[in-house]
């Protein structure tokens, strides 16, 4: 039974699809300004993993995942680099998909931009309009009634007597309460606007996901999901809108992930502990992005994660144990592994090991629980090894690379891991001179010129490159 913690509900909830077998899921995507951070990639990856674990666990999934192309910080970095408002928005689209393309983060089935849905806008605007929920304000906006809609509050935790003692006095005489909110702006001078019934004018930002996904997935979908910071008011203002324009539940489910934190402290601009994505990833701190992905896994989802240096090189020896392990198994294009694949795939892969990754992740999708998991069973492919029998280790390194691959992990395969490192490259000579020299060395050897072999090995060592002989005359290498 998978269970999901429904921050609507604040408890754990079975999943129960609307459609048998079929699940819809929402999540809100990035307002495209900028480079994607690393709180970005922990919201991309986490809910990535919950839509490969849901594709693994049989369901067929609608992935929905938005771009927001037109806001008012667009439009000013637009205008501060003197660039069309299209042609900024489609660089940094451009590099989002890139950045998160890196991290093995699957592209969504619909990819929605706000500005090719806007007459969707405005006929949700019209509606609430219409059904007493919305209001045409004096300055031409019009602006939701937050009043109209008694479960306001519902997700947040939030009572409207405290929003309103809260809010400041006079900040939009345009409103008739102060937590009214702005579904349709109307037009400035110099700023992009469609036509609408209250004028020329651009949609409010919360309008923007509940019209995509009403128009992607209907009405009543299984599950939205963004990180924390978007509870409220972003997702409190979609269900408002949402639920009084059509009548109908909106989601199922609210997933939220927690927050990235670096070295103990919230990252901000303002402390300068921000860090792009691609800037992590081409520091040179990490051996491939697979290090970054499992180092956002290694923290549940739902809560902080506090990302350092530290933290970091300790997920690159995590996940090099794993690798580790599938380099001492049997290679995989023999057919001892093929033949342990194909009898995982008839059985369902249901060893042990899998039925305790199940468990985690039906819990939840506890990653930690899940990553704990294949590290366990990569002892088992040690010991195996140590025993010598190749069949077992075949069938343990099948599971492990299978398990891994739920998570978007152990996609290399281990001669690729153990010789990339991003943004070394002179560390070391080129793979394909390292492969010429152990060949060379090899020829040495069996032609018993142990003096030439020695010199060879010193030589590779000299250039920050590990040899390791195996039986069979196989060597493997990697740099230091």
């Amino acid at each position: 039974m998978l269970r999901i913690y429904n921050s609507l509900t604040g408890r754990k909830e079975e999943l129960q699809p609307i459609r048998p077998g079929e699940i819809g899921m929402y999540v809100c995507g990035d307002t495209v300004y900028d480079f994607c951070h690393i709180g970005h990639a922990r919201s991309k990856v986490a809910f990535d993993v919950v839509r490969r674990y849901l594709q693994w666990r049989g369901y067929r999934v609608r992935f929905v995942r938005n771009i927001t192309d037109i806001d008012d910080k667009i439009i000013r970095r637009a205008a501060e680099l003197g660039e069309p408002i299209e042609a900024f928005t489609a660089r940094f689209i451009e590099a989002m998909h890139a950045d998160y393309d890196r991290l093995g983060i699957l592209r969504p089935d619909a990819e929605p931009r706000a500005t090719q849905h806007v007459g969707g806008m405005i006929a949700l605007t019209a509606a609430l309009v219409d059904k007493g929920h919305a209001y045409v304000a004096p300055n031409g906006d019009v602006m939701y009634s937050v009043a109209s809609f008694a479960p306001y509050g519902r997700l947040s935790g939030k009572r409207l007597a405290d929003l309103r003692a809260g809010a400041r006095v006079g900040v939009d005489e345009a409103k008739r309460d102060p937590l009214d909110f702005v579904l349709w702006k109307r037009a400035k001078p110099g700023e992009p606007a469609w036509e609408s019934p209250w004028g020329p004018g651009r949609p409010g930002w919360h309008i923007e996901c509940s019209a995509m996904s009403h128009e992607l997935l209907g009405t009543h979908f299984d599950i939205h999901g963004g990180g924390l910071d978007l509870q409220f008011p972003h997702h409190e203002n979609e269900i408002a809108q949402s639920c009084a324009a059509s009548g109908d539940r909106f989601a199922n489910l609210w997933m939220h992930n927690g927050f990235v934190n670096v070295d103990d402290e919230k990252m901000s601009k303002s402390l300068g502990n921000f860090f792009t994505i691609r800037a992590v990833l081409d520091s040179g701190h990490l051996r491939h992005p697979e290090v970054l992905r499992f180092f956002l896994m290694s923290s549940h989802y739902r809560g902080p994660i506090n990302y350092s240096l530290e933290q970091v090189e300790q997920a690159d020896a995590a996940l090099g144990r794993l690798y580790t392990a599938l380099r001492e198994a049997v290679p995989p294009d023999s057919a001892a592994a093929a033949a342990a694949l194909a009898e995982l795939e008839a059985t369902g892969g249901e060893g042990e090991a899998t039925g305790r990754f199940r468990e985690a992740m039906d819990d939840d999708f506890n990653t930690p629980e899940a990553l704990a998991v294949l590290q366990s069973l990569a002892s088992d492919l040690n010991r195996a090894g140590a025993s010598g029998d190749a069949a077992t280790r075949a069938r343990l390194a099948a599971e492990l690379r299978r398990l891994g691959n739920v998570l978007g992990v152990l996609t290399l395969s281990p001669a690729e891991w153990f010789r990339l490192r991003i943004g070394a490259e002179d560390q070391g000579l080129p793979a394909a001179a390292v492969e010429a020299l152990i060949e060379a060395r090899r020829e040495a050897r069996r032609n018993k010129d142990f003096r030439r072999s020695d010199q060879i090995r010193d030589q590779l060592a000299a250039a920050g490159v590990i040899l390791e002989d195996k039986p069979g005359g196989v060597t493997q290498w990697r740099y230091r």
